[in-house]
């Protein structure tokens, strides 16, 4: 395996250093058990699936947000 530097990456033109990004990214999610999810994150998961099963209308469907956030 050949060495990179992050002067190596700094010089990749923008396009090259996004694919390999991607590809580090699919590398990583190949082995997901290998990721530990933190506390925190499980923790805030079950807030919002709590405040969900206590007032299901409350939220919106998908498309709704996404019109308020694009416009």
């Amino acid at each position: 395996m050949k060495s990179i530097t992050a002067s190596d990456i700094a010089e990749m033109p923008l396009e090259q250093r996004i694919q390999l990004v991607e590809d580090i990214w699919d590398s990583i999610a190949e082995i997901p058990e290998a990721v530990e999810i933190p506390t925190w994150h499980k923790q805030e998961l079950e807030k919002r699936l709590a405040a969900y099963h206590a007032n299901p209308a409350e939220g919106s469907p998908w498309q709704d947000v996404k019109k308020r956030i694009l416009g």
